[in-house]
């Protein structure tokens, strides 16, 4: 018992602390003063990256043309021309490259957290950024151009100013929503989350146009043949840009010792063989655009994705039973510990009020925050303690639908054994029976009969829930397989569209399921008495005045 404490008022301690964890606070920053010595001595060069952003970085399911294993998602492969300089970094160093795929928005708090060593991912140096890290030389520099439909009302524009009344939009959490303000008259600047989704949004007709860097342009052009860009110049007929907006450098951890080695290293590859190195990206780059009719293309999703999706299914259903059976346990600890009769001792009653107030923090803070915000407090504020060491993300995902479960059967028990009658206390106690007896012969047995629709309601709900912990890197549970396909087809709603009738089916059976344990747990409709000619109906099969035998 003292230990289930102990963990929940851990944790009830981390999301109080959610402030101290942010990208900007340095009382947890580790020491990177070291970070070359450390990256040497380990033989290895962790980079961080999105693998999601052709032709800088994105997947493929093979090592083909030199791409490197995602160490944190199995049968993975990044490459890219973030990739290829990352390689030539590592190998100038004399060291292994790992690449970690993270999401955009969890890059810079891996990197502070020590989970990854540096940052390659088509990233700019900005005055915004630079108050959280450093950044090396730059490693490339291109134009914002903006991408449209072949098609569409704007094909023919060749500067920023016949854009004015367009429906632009911009990839949420980079300087390209900025840029969006110098288009005057725009009606909707929109930001989507990355950029599959906004080639989707785009050929749906649903936005005029995004902004996206040339080679970028380019690589999406190759792969969806209805897309086009306009070829606009930063600070002549385009937007207005720094040389800080639009180049791209590595990023760094604040004074690390590695920013003069890799300048070092960047400073001895010519901008001809930087060229050559983009050009590769953009050629090599895996083009699966599917245009084989709505049918043909979700065919060819599933032919191709079925074990990645079968793989996605094992890790949902497998988090949500455990989450669900662990949080019901947690949740019974706690209805135990809240209903213990009140101590007799002035310390006794001292302790009382310290646990009841801390098992009551956690029930509302876990109830009151969401399970995202959770996911991410706890599996980078574990990273940020232990020296940029990572929870393992299968292990995390489970301690979190544990710990957020357990909350809420918390407060379903507490219904459950408020909804029996206080004379079977009364009883129990009548006869000499203590608490724990009380608890464990009397009262659970029928809370847990009479709140099992609810936590089996909890389960169901677990399993949709699980698509939040994909914001942890290398969870891959069922939402996170949807969004690997769309990296690699371009085809949003076919694959969300598949992803939804798998979680319904799941949902659907495993609902029906558990409505036939509730009915083998209610026991037969009627019954005979032990040595008697009484028979006991239900008030189900007295209704109809008919008793079966």
């Amino acid at each position: 018992m003292k230990r289930v404490l102990l963990l929940i008022a851990v944790a009830v301690i981390a999301l109080s602390a959610t402030g101290m964890f942010s990208t900007g606070n340095t009382a947890f920053a580790l020491s990177s003063e070291d970070d070359f010595q450390t990256v040497t001595d380990r033989g290895v060069l962790r980079v961080g990256m999105e693998a999601g952003y052709a032709p800088y970085n994105y997947r493929q399911t093979t090592d083909t043309n030199g791409a490197v294993a995602i160490s944190n998602q199995n049968g993975e492969f990044a490459n890219g021309y973030d990739v290829k300089v990352a390689k030539y970094i590592a190998e100038q160093m004399g060291v292994t490259l790992e690449v970690y795929a993270l999401e955009w928005d969890s890059l810079i708090n891996a990197l502070n957290a020590g989970t990854i060593d540096s940052i390659i991912a088509g990233m700019s140096p900005t005055e915004e950024r630079k108050k959280s890290i450093d950044f090396s030389d730059k490693y490339y520099e291109s134009n914002l151009v903006i991408v449209v439909r072949k098609d569409g009302k704007y094909k023919d524009a060749t500067q920023l100013d016949d854009f004015q009344g367009a429906n632009i939009v911009a990839q949420r959490g980079t300087f390209h929503v900025d840029a969006l303000s110098q288009i005057r008259t725009v009606t909707d600047a929109e930001q989507y989350d990355t950029f599959a989704l906004m080639i989707t949004a785009l050929k749906s007709n649903v936005i005029d146009g995004y902004v996206a860097e040339e080679p970028g342009a380019i690589a999406d052009c190759a792969a969806n043949s209805e897309l086009t860009y306009i070829q606009l110049k930063n600070n002549e007929n385009g937007f207005t840009a720094s040389e800080g907006d639009t180049q791209l450098a590595v990023g760094l951890r604040k004074n690390s010792s590695l920013t003069s080695r890799i300048n070092a290293i960047l400073a001895t590859l010519d901008e001809d063989a930087r060229a050559v190195m983009m050009q590769e990206a953009i050629d090599q780059q895996p083009v699966e655009s599917v245009e084989l009719g709505f049918f043909g293309n979700v065919a060819y999703i599933i032919g191709k994705y079925w074990t990645k999706i079968l793989e996605g299914v094992g890790t949902t259903v497998l988090v949500s039973i455990i989450g669900t059976l662990a949080g019901m346990v947690i949740g019974l600890l706690v209805g135990f510990v809240r209903t213990l009769p009140e101590a007799r001792t002035k310390a006794g009653k001292i302790w009382q009020k310290i646990y009841n107030f801390l098992l009551s923090a956690y029930v509302e803070i876990f109830r009151g925050t969401p399970m995202m915000v959770q996911a991410m407090v706890i599996y980078w504020g574990y990273a940020l303690v232990n020296n940029g060491v990572t929870m393992n993300t299968f292990v995390a995902g489970l301690l979190i639908v544990s710990i957020n479960t357990g909350a809420y059967i918390a407060e379903i028990v507490r219904g459950g054994i408020n909804s029996l009658d206080k004379g079977q206390f009364e009883g129990a106690f009548a006869i000499g029976m203590t608490h724990r007896q009380t608890m464990s012969c009397v009262i659970l047995p029928q809370t847990i009969r009479n709140i099992l629709p609810a936590v089996s309601n909890e389960f169901v709900i677990n399993i949709k829930d699980t698509s939040v912990l994909s914001v942890l890197a290398g969870f891959i549970d069922l939402f996170a397989v949807g969004n690997i396909i769309i990296l690699g087809t371009y085809r949003t709603f076919e694959a969300y569209l598949i992803i939804s009738v798998v979680y319904f089916i799941l949902t659907f059976s495993i609902t029906r399921l558990l409505r036939l344990l509730e009915r083998k747990l209610n026991g037969k409709a009627n019954y005979s008495l032990y040595n008697s000619d009484i028979v006991s109906e239900t008030p189900a099969t007295a209704k109809g005045g008919i008793i079966n035998d």
